[in-house]
C-alpha cells in the first residue's frame, strides 16, 4: 500500500486492499472490514466517462492502486472512497452507473 509520509488512513471508508478481476471489476476491502465487488464497465463505456475513458485499456485499468485510502489510476482518474464504501455496504456488489 502506498502512503504519504506521516499520514495514517484511519477512517472506515478508507480502502485497505484492491484486487483486479476480469470484466472491468475489482474486489475491495475497507478498513472497517466492508468488502465487495465493484463493476466499472458501465461507467467506463459511457458517453459521459470523461477521464475514465482511458480505463477501457485493460492495461491501464489493471494499474489501479491505493493512495491515501482511495483508488487511483496512472492517468489521474480516482474514485471516491466514501461513495464506494456506501454502495458496497448496501450489498456485496455494485455496478457503478454510467
Amino acid at each position: 500500500m502506498h502512503r504519504a509520509a506521516g499520514i495514517t488512513a484511519t477512517a472506515p471508508w478508507r480502502i485497505r486492499s484492491v484486487t483486479v478481476l476480469t470484466g472491468y471489476r475489482f474486489s475491495v476491502t475497507c478498513n472497517d472490514g466492508t468488502t465487495g465487488i465493484v463493476d466499472m464497465s458501465r461507467l467506463i463505456f459511457s458517453e459521459k466517462a470523461g477521464i475514465f475513458t482511458a480505463l477501457k485499456d485493460e492495461h491501464v485499468f489493471n494499474q489501479v492502486r491505493i493512495e491515501l485510502g482511495a483508488l487511483i489510476w496512472p492517468n489521474g482518474a480516482d474514485f471516491d472512497p466514501v461513495w464506494l464504501h456506501e454502495e458496497i455496504g448496501k450489498q456485496d456488489s455494485w455496478i457503478v452507473p454510467g
